[in-house]
């Protein structure tokens, strides 16, 4: 299949400068094209999640551009902001699961709140969480989960709507080694069936491994943009 091209996302001398002035990201100007897996790394205070918040409108620019697939997003009014954030799956650290809903009802709120209807969702769901590997756990719930589980739950409800771009932040964070590497094998082969990943993390051994694009960060400015390269901690 002929590699895509289009440039998903562009960050233009982009700089974000919180209330108490600290800064988030120092002029920062990025591409990052529909269909790649790019991996966002640094120590913490880099900028990693404000670049993660900029683009789900959690945090706006103070100043540059920020470009979602052509379109200018620091212009976006506010009631258009919800619409934007469902064309995102978002996987978190934490999970942010629904203590008192099943497995399938919190994969299948992310579709409730886009209104789909009954047919869909009972097509849908199972088909996300075949993906993930969870069949036989639609029934459970998530105290009766491993951690793995947990986010493999939550990577089921970032996708069952097939978004073009997903967002990770920190997504092994609460995980063993190997489990995490279990979920960093399902978020590239979500990559390869043409979804846009964005990873951001301080997992520096996974990410060596992956041999993915790697943007480093230290004090909310780019270090290195490498394709295919190693996160070169040091």
């Amino acid at each position: 299949m002929t590699k895509r091209t289009i440039n998903l996302i562009e960050l233009v001398n982009a700089s974000k400068i919180y209330d108490n002035g600290v800064k988030g990201i120092k002029d920062i100007s990025l591409t990052i094209k529909d269909g790649e897996f790019v991996f966002i790394v640094g120590p913490s205070g880099s900028g990693k999640s404000t670049i993660i918040k900029l683009l789900l409108k959690e945090e706006e620019l103070t100043q540059g551009q920020l470009m979602l697939n052509g379109r200018d997003i620091t212009k976006m009014a506010k009631k258009e902001v919800p619409y934007l954030r469902r064309s995102m799956g978002v996987v978190f650290q934490d999970f942010r699961l629904f203590p008192n809903k099943t497995v399938f009802e919190n994969v299948s709120f992310a579709l409730q709140i886009i209104q789909s209807g009954y047919r869909e969702i009972r097509r849908k769901v199972p088909t996300a969480l075949a993906m993930v590997g969870l069949q036989k756990k639609a029934k459970s719930y998530p105290h009766q989960l491993s951690g793995g589980e947990q986010q493999r739950t939550s990577l089921a409800r970032a996708i069952v709507n097939g978004p073009p771009l997903l967002l990770a932040d920190e997504p092994t964070g609460n995980l063993d080694p190997n489990t995490a590497r279990e979920i960093m094998n399902l978020l590239e082969n979500i990559n390869k069936q043409g979804t846009t990943v964005i990873v951001a993390t301080h997992a520096w051994d996974i990410v060596d491994t992956m041999q993915k694009r790697v943007v480093a960060l230290k004090n909310g400015a780019v270090l290195r943009d490498v394709e295919e390269g190693i996160s070169d901690e040091a």
